[in-house]
């Protein structure tokens, strides 16, 4: 392999991952911001109670996950393989799945949020900004949802800074209005929530108008162009394999999700300072994640085209690149929280027994770049090669024969069990995707299917 298709591919691999790790950097840098903002209110159930209503929310915009993934990985091969038909069926049937789901949350909001708060245990304060929040926030749904389809649907066209802008457009309405409606109008609690939902209707607007735009048509004939789609939407043949692969990263998607409520709920049954310094180490983590996820992203891209291009070459090459960049990423990422973590958390609060709990668990957040960056990396690679049976595998393993065990074994030491059952379960999903990956790179270029 020569030097110069080695330096191509990093430059296409940075075109797509720069503009995703910039823009990604906003989403967890505004949950800081409402952290930050919501830890400087006089008692600690303020900020106990966001955390709690949002990973209530969260849950379920995770849990829908799939709508970004599949729709990026399809999208990626479509656009190897020059197939516009494609390339407008994987957008159209993404967000009608998305409102159809969201539409029905909203319809079943009372008992999803009433289940929701009796699992997660907490104070009675807790308990009722908890609430507050959530009834605010569910009604953002379709919106959400819609969004993680548009930002699958442009990464996977390589359409990297239009997705990069619809974040940071969205995220600086949000932590615009966070700033009014909680330090302006002291709406506490409940103006983070309607300062969300305003940025969740914003940002699909702009999608609809960037999707406009990467499609080379006036943003009038946007619904038009996709209806041109409708007769294949949900054809039998082309929508049963749609439904296997969302499937699978459901399943995968699901067992992550109650590894991160398991984190939160059991942190609030140990206490409003314990759930308190969760929560901001939990942003910290998110901070790393989404910066990580942006060379996935790049991956995710670069592996769908060499799919559909049939390319194993081109496979192996974007694969070895990501992961070299990848590591280096997560050094610098540790480094950060080593010299930076204890400002950080003096920041986001001032209540002297969270900063002191929260500055205890610090090394956790240190080290989890290290170790969870090859997780992200395969799990970018594997949404890429629409190979979302490994993924599901590598979550479930990780997941009932790591974490929890992990976490029985290592109970009683309080909340560092539950922080080194997260660091290995994350070493896990990193070490089965790897194993798989070298055991199986020869066929991934074999599969043409299209779903």
């Amino acid at each position: 392999m020569t030097a110069s298709k080695q330096q191509q591919e990093r430059k296409a691999l940075f075109a797509l991952a720069i503009p995703m790790i910039l823009s990604n950097v906003t989403v967890p840098l505004l949950g800081l911001v409402d952290t930050g903002v919501i830890g400087h209110l006089p008692e600690a159930y303020f900020l106990g109670a966001t955390a709690v209503g949002a990973m209530i929310i969260t849950f379920i915009t995770w849990f829908c996950g799939f709508l970004r993934m599949s729709t990026s990985g399809l999208a990626a091969q479509a656009y190897g393989s020059e197939d516009r038909q494609q390339i407008l069926l994987v957008l159209s049937r993404g967000l009608v799945v998305a409102f159809i789901i969201g539409l029905l949350m909203i319809v079943l909001q009372t008992p999803y949020i009433n289940a929701s708060l009796w699992l997660s245990g907490g104070s009675e304060q807790v308990q009722f900004y908890a609430r507050q929040y959530t009834e605010i926030r569910i009604w953002g749904f379709p919106a959400a949802l819609a969004n993680l389809v548009i930002l699958g649907w442009l990464l996977g066209l390589h359409k990297a800074k239009l997705a990069m802008w619809l974040l940071i457009v969205t995220n600086v309405v949000n932590l615009s209005l966070d700033l009014l409606f909680v330090l302006g109008f002291n709406w506490q609690i409940m103006g983070i929530a309607v300062a969300t939902l305003i940025a969740e209707y914003s940002s699909l607007i702009l999608g609809l108008y960037f999707v406009a735009k990467a499609l080379n048509i006036h943003h009038k004939d946007l619904i038009k162009t996709l209806t041109e789609t409708k007769t294949s939407l949900f054809n039998r043949v082309s929508f049963s394999p749609y439904l296997k692969l969302n499937r699978d990263i459901v399943i995968r998607t699901l067992c992550l999700e109650i590894c991160f409520v398991f984190i939160t709920f059991q942190g609030a049954r140990l206490g409003d300072t314990v759930v308190a310094a969760n929560a901001i180490l939990l942003n910290f983590l998110l901070l790393i994640s989404f910066g990580l996820d942006g060379i996935a992203y790049g991956a995710e891209a670069r592996v769908g085209r060499a799919k559909g291009s049939k390319d194993p070459v081109a496979l192996s090459l974007a694969v070895n690149t990501a992961l070299k960049y990848n590591f280096m990423f997560a050094i610098i990422y540790s480094f950060f929280f080593y010299l930076f973590g204890l400002e950080f958390i003096n920041i986001l609060s001032d209540i002297p027994e969270v900063v002191a709990y929260a500055s205890e668990f610090l090394p956790w957040i240190i080290a989890l770049p290290i170790l969870a960056c090859w997780c992200y990396l395969y799990d970018g690679v594997y949404i890429g090669l629409t190979e979302a049976a490994t993924m599901r595998n590598s979550m479930v393993i990780s997941t009932f024969a790591c974490f929890f065990p992990c976490w029985l074994l290592l109970q009683g030491y309080g909340n560092h069990g539950i922080w080194a059952a997260f660091c290995l379960f994350m070493v896990a999903r990193g070490i089965t995707l790897f194993y798989h990956f070298n055991k199986n790179k020869h066929r991934f270029c074999e599969n043409d299917k299209k779903v």
